[in-house]
């Protein structure tokens, strides 16, 4: 991450770590296992053992999601913290499959949107979410106050599932 943040960096790091261990922190893991750590998964699974805890142990960790339940201009929403992926498995639809899943998991929980924070130096990352439909929310300091968005090195983006997410996150009403 470090590479993202540039000279941020060291002040951004002591939040990021705080961040991801905060209780409310969920995760999507993604892990490359060898065939039979894969069969004693479903078994896991099988007999009753909550597979949503299973760790990467014997495997590889490819990525993950890190994502919160929040509540962003009086609109719940889940806030995705961080997305990263190995660049080993970058541009094979990892990344969007992981954000339809995220999305899946706010409509199921009743979330007005998804929101999420990404550096505007990251050209790449900007261009997958807008290609995912994802546009600058009014919250972003961009929108709020171009003066002061202008020294900001982060957009927040949104993409919202209903009116009034829409006006409270998009159009800023």
């Amino acid at each position: 991450m470090k590479g993202t943040y540039g000279s941020e960096w060291p002040s951004e790091e002591k939040i990021k770590r705080r961040e991801m261990v905060a209780p409310e922190a969920r995760y999507i893991l993604i892990c490359q296992y060898a065939d039979s750590d894969i069969a004693k998964c479903f078994m896991k699974q099988d007999s009753g053992v909550e597979c949503a805890h299973v760790t990467c142990r014997g495997g590889r960790l490819l990525g993950f999601v890190h994502y919160r339940f929040v509540v962003e201009e009086d609109v719940p929403v889940l806030y995705v913290y961080e997305l990263q992926l190995e660049s080993s498995v970058q541009g094979k639809g990892l990344g969007k499959f992981l954000m339809q899943l995220i999305e899946l998991i706010a409509c199921k929980s009743q979330m007005g949107a998804v929101m999420l924070t990404v550096q505007k130096s990251n050209t790449d990352a900007m261009a997958f979410y807008n290609n995912l439909g994802y546009v600058i929310s009014s919250t972003s300091p961009s929108q709020v106050d171009p003066l002061i968005g202008i020294h900001r090195s982060y957009e927040i983006l949104c993409k919202t599932f209903e009116s009034e997410a829409k006006c409270k996150l998009e159009e800023g009403n």
